[in-house]
Parts: structure tokens; sequence; C-alpha cells
């Protein structure tokens, strides 16, 4: 009986849509759109830019009306919406302001302090004296209900979660710039605990490390989630049911992104093969009309047929942008190279960035660069790219390298009197000026997109198109800073793959996980004042930093056990720390067995392209023999490398299990 009870809770509708229609001037944006949302759902709404995520989110909290249908509300239902920019705070130091989430238990408290001020002046022998304690106590049983024992800790909790020190909690949040605005609002919104929460792009400010804090939050969250994000990662780590809007309209799938993707293909497919048939019985009924226009004894038919044709909905099948590709401008090849940083130090005032850095970049080398806000992924990207300035040291650049850059601030250099097409035109080749209007089209600007002038172009368009004109420029080393911030999935997916199939360098500042994990081999963490280098993409290194805050958790313990001399305690000790050396050992080896797996599909696939080469009907086709000599190349490296890495673990093994 009580697991059906759990079941019916499971099944409650907070929030049912019907048939809500919105239109601004001639467009529909909305057409007779229905949905619920449970109690305990995990939404995210996708859907091409424009399409009206943001303003579903508002209509559903309340700021906005539909044009038509109604929306239904359950009574209890508090709402909490985090809109993609414009939120800002002041007056108010950090906590002060975190503390406003709590706004109930600071009512009840002040309501107890007047009736504390109310009792100090009364008669204990009244009437008034009496109630007014039987009001105290009835407050302080409502104090207890809003948890406000645990307030403290969940402000500090919530706060360090998102990023900010201890240091920071007195500081005015005047000071903090807007993306920190953006985590107050968040941190305020967490603290409120509504039992919806709406999150409209809530990763854009976030660095990888409070994405992940934030992530294990909102897994925990015992309310309803929808999420509007880019983050293909955060998405399906954290949704189970997708509302896609496209055509005017709503579908609703039964899982994450990644099921939506596959199930949206078949629904297409499916789709696709209905308009076929409709195709067909509206080309029959056209030419029986035609056929019996004019005999008297089939007119009542052929105008029942008309009618028909009249009110048939025509199937609409959304345009398919999964054919656009693009490719880099080709640039001559660089030295082994690419550059090296000697004892680099950078300061802003008092603050030091770098102090006496030393870090290589070769030829083939696909970096993230990730680490917490401030710590100066920005700086270092900047530094790559030659546009900042070093106190000392030397930055010193390979054999014939060229270098590309994309800033976050990219758009700020932009000439406004220009339109779109014509930004991309000045700096494209001959080669290249062909598919301008696919490259656009693959950064969302379709049809007469590409004649707007760049003065009249949102922010978040401006930072497309200078996306896009950046990756025209031929290089062989590209420095990208944020570069995903303002595209869509499709778009990101376009130039993902366009830099898998790039044959030349690139560092890139992101925390979008299913973006670079496909493409990148190597992890650059920057801390205050120090960096680290890891092997392998993004999802290796989160497992490595998981190992090492175990790792590191182990030896606390061991360290707080009682430290005395006796023959149990020294053994214990040895056995806790036999135990942490296994771990090390167990997961070294389990590296070195799959990097060895990889070495032999490598030399597998090398002896398979040395086959090639040796056969002379490969040279009679010189596009072959120009890709399988390259795909040599390539390989060769890629095994250089890998054998690095093999002989570095197999070193550390043998230190740890002499």
């Amino acid at each position: 009986m009580l697991h059906n009870f759990y079941i019916y809770l499971v099944k409650i509708v907070m929030i049912s849509i019907e048939n809500i229609s919105v239109r601004y001037g001639d467009r529909s944006l909305f057409k007779n759109l229905t949905a619920t949302v449970g109690a305990h759902d995990r939404i995210g709404l996708v859907g091409a830019n424009g399409s009206g995520k943001t303003t579903l989110l508002k209509i559903i909290v309340g700021s906005l009306l539909p044009d038509a249908g109604k929306m239904k509300k359950a009574h209890y239902l508090t709402t909490g919406y985090l809109p993609q920019e414009g939120v800002n705070s002041s007056g108010k130091s950090l906590y002060e302001e975190a503390e406003k989430a709590f706004e109930n238990i600071n009512d009840v408290q002040r309501e107890i302090r007047e009736a504390q001020s109310q009792l100090s002046v009364a008669d204990s022998s009244s009437e008034e004296y009496l109630e007014i304690l039987e009001i105290i106590g009835e407050l302080q049983y409502k104090l207890e209900d809003l948890d406000v024992y645990r307030m403290k800790s969940k402000i500090e909790r919530v706060l360090m979660g998102l990023g900010f020190s201890m240091k920071d909690f007195t500081r005015l949040t005047d000071e903090f710039s807007g993306g920190w605005q953006m985590r107050i609002a968040l941190a305020k919104l967490l603290l409120k605990e509504p039992n919806l929460l709406l999150l409209d792009e809530p990763t854009n400010h976030l660095d990888l490390e409070t994405l992940q804090w934030f992530e294990e939050y909102l897994k925990q969250y015992k309310g309803a989630i929808i999420i509007v994000s880019h983050d293909r990662s955060f998405l399906d780590n954290l949704t189970s049911k997708t509302f896609a809007l496209h055509n005017e309209g709503l579908e609703i799938y039964n899982g994450n992104y990644s099921f939506y993707e596959v199930e949206r293909t078949a629904r297409k497919e499916l789709l696709k093969n209905q308009l076929k048939n409709q195709q067909q019985q509206i080309l029959h009924t056209q030419r029986f009309i035609e056929r019996f226009r004019y005999k008297a004894t089939k007119a009542r038919q052929v105008q029942s047929r008309i009618k028909q044709l009249e009110k048939r909905d025509i199937i609409e099948i959304e345009e398919d942008s999964s054919e656009i590709h693009f490719q880099f401008s080709q640039s001559k090849p660089c030295g082994k190279v690419v550059m090296e940083l000697q004892r680099i130090c950078k300061n802003y005032g008092n603050l030091v960035v770098f102090k006496n850095l030393d870090y290589k970049i070769e030829k083939g080398d696909r970096i993230a660069i990730v680490g917490i806000n401030g710590a100066g992924k920005s700086t270092i990207a900047r530094i790559f790219a030659g546009v900042e300035s070093i106190d000392s040291g030397n930055r010193i650049l390979g054999h014939n390298v060229s270098i590309s850059y994309f800033a976050q601030d990219q758009a700020s250099e932009l000439d406004l009197s220009k339109d779109v097409l014509q930004t991309v035109e000045e700096i494209a080749d001959s080669e290249t000026r062909t598919q301008l209007r696919t490259l656009l089209g693959s950064f969302l600007f379709h049809g007469d997109d590409v004649f707007k002038r760049v003065s009249v172009l949102s922010g978040g368009e401006k930072s497309r198109l200078a996306l896009a004109k950046m990756l025209l420029c031929p290089a062989n080393f590209l420095v990208m800073d944020e570069p995903t911030n303002h595209l869509d999935m499709k778009s990101k997916q376009i130039l993902q793959e366009a830099l898998s199939n790039y044959d030349g360098s690139f560092a890139i500042v992101s925390h979008d996980r299913a973006f670079l994990d496909p493409i990148v081999n190597k992890v650059l963490e920057i801390k205050p004042g120090s960096t680290r280098i890891y092997l392998g993409n993004i999802s290796d290194y989160i497992a490595k930093k998981k190992e090492e805050v175990i790792e590191k958790e182990t030896i606390s313990e061991v360290s707080l056990k009682p430290n005395n001399d006796s023959k149990e305690s020294v053994w214990l000790k040895e056995k806790e720390n036999r135990k942490i050396i296994n771990r090390r050992i167990n997961l070294a080896k389990k590296k070195i067995k799959e990097i060895e797996a990889e070495i032999q599909k490598k030399e597998n696939r090398k002896k398979e392209l040395e086959t090639l080469l040796a056969d002379p009907e490969v040279y009679k086709n010189g596009h072959i023999a120009k890709s399988v000599s390259q795909e040599y190349k390539d390989l060769q490296s890629e095994i250089e490398k890998i054998y690095s890495e093999w002989a570095f673990l197999n070193d550390e093994l043998g230190k740890l299990n002499p």
C-alpha cells in the first residue's frame, strides 16, 4: 500500500500546459503546445536557437502570458528561475545576499524579536503575558520546521560549492563580475529549494570543478527541474525526459539527450515514410480532380476531394543540417616543437598568476585548458596566442608556426559597418570562398541572415561570426577561449568534427566535456600559481582527479589515527600504507594494460599502412597516396607518444613495487 502511495506521488502533475500559442507579429512561435510537468521530472528543454525555449520558461514561471491556451499549476507549486543573463545584486555582502533566500526564516525571527520586546514590558501575571509566551512558542516551532539551525551550514555549503571562498562572504556583491553575479543568483535559487527549478543555460559561467559539484547537487535535488543547456554531458547526466521544440510544436521523449537524438532519427524516418505516402495520396486525389473536374456526374465527388485536400494537414519535416561539414583552411606544416615557455612570470599588480612556468607544446598536441575561474586559463591562452605580455621569461615560437586565436571578447573587433557575408569574404581565399554560405550556415546564419549588418547582431551572433572568421585564417596552431559558449548542439558538432579532422595543434579553454572528450589528448590544469599536465581526455582527467581525492582522504585518515609506538599501531599504519600503494599499483597496471591494447591496435594499423605504401597501385591515385602517407606519419607520432606514456607508467610502477 505504501509503495503504491509513493508511485502516486511521483506521478503528481505540478503543471499542465494546454494548447498554448504564442505569436510575434506575423511569426507563430508555438501553436497548440501541450505538456505536463511532474513533481520529480528531470526535463531537458532543447531546440534550435529561436525555437522559443526561453519564452516557454518565462510562460511557466509566469512572467509572460501566452496569446492562447491555458496553464494549470498545483496550489503548492513554488518556482525558481535562472535567466541566461541580466542578473545583478548590490548593496549587501555576499553572505547577506545569500541569506535573502531564507526570507521566511528572517520574517519569523523578526516576529520573535518583536514578541520578546512586548514580553519584556508586559505584566507577568497578565493574560497578555501568557498569550505572548504562547505566540513565541508557536514561532519557535515554526523556525524548527523551516530548518533554521542548518541555515548557516547550507549557505556555506552552496556558496563554497559554487566556487566562492570564505573571504568572499564579507565582500559586497557590487564587487563581483557578471559571471559571479550569475553564481550568486544560482546560489539563492538552490538555497530557496523551490519544488520546480527552471535553469536557462546555467553552466555558461561555471568552470569544470564547479560544474561537477553543481551536477552532483542537482542529482540529489528533491524537486523537479527543467534545464535549457547546450552542454550535452550535463543534460545526459541529469535528465530523464526531453522536451524538443520545433515546427511550432513540442515533442516529448522519455529519455536524456542521447536517447532523444537516437529516437528523433527513428521518428524522422517514420515521418519521411508518412510524407511519401501522403504525397502519393495527394497526387492520386489531384489526378482524380483533374480528370473528372468537368463531368457533371462526378461533381459531388470532385468537390468532396477538393475539401479533403484543403483540410489535410501537410506533414512537415525539419531541415536537416547533418550533411553540413566544414574543414579548416590548410596551412604550411610546422616543426616538431610548436611553442616553448621558459620560466614565464606574469603578474597583475600584486596578483601572481604564473611564476617560473615551463611548458612545451609539441606538434599534434590537442590540449584542453581547465581550472577554476580566476586561476589564469584565459591568461595562458593569451600568452600562447602572443597577445598578452609577460613580465619575464621566454616565449619561443617553433619553426613555421602560424597562430589563429579566438578570444571571448573577439566580437568587439568586428567591423560594424559590414554585413555578415562581407566580414568573412574579406579574409577568405579562393578555395574557401565557395563554401562561405555553408560555413555561415554552420554557425546559424541562414538565408538572408548573411546580409545583416554586424551592428544589428546580438552578442551571441557577433561571437559566432567572430569564430567563423577566425576559422578561415590558415594556421597550424589554434588557440580558442570558450568557443562553444554561443553555439547550439548542431554547430558544436560541426566545429568538433572540423577540429577532429584538423591536422594542426590546438589549445582550447572550455568546460564542455562532451565537446572536448573526442578531440583532446592532453589536459592542462591551471591552478593559482601553478600548472599540471594530464595525459588523455577530459574523462581521463576527471577519473584521475577522483583517484587523487580518494588517495588523499585515505592518507588523511591514516594520519589522524592515534600515533603510538605499539606493535599493533605500527602494523595498522603499515597495512593502511600498503593499501594505498596497492591501489596505485593496480591503477597503474590497469592503465598500462589499456595502453598496451591501444599500442597493439595502432601497430596493426601501421603494418596495414606499410603494406599499402609498398603497393605501386596506391601511387596511381595521388589523393589516396597522400592520404595514406599522412595517416602513416600521424600514426608514427601517436605511437611514439603512447610509448612515452607507457614507459613513464612502468617507471612509476617500478618505484611503487621495487
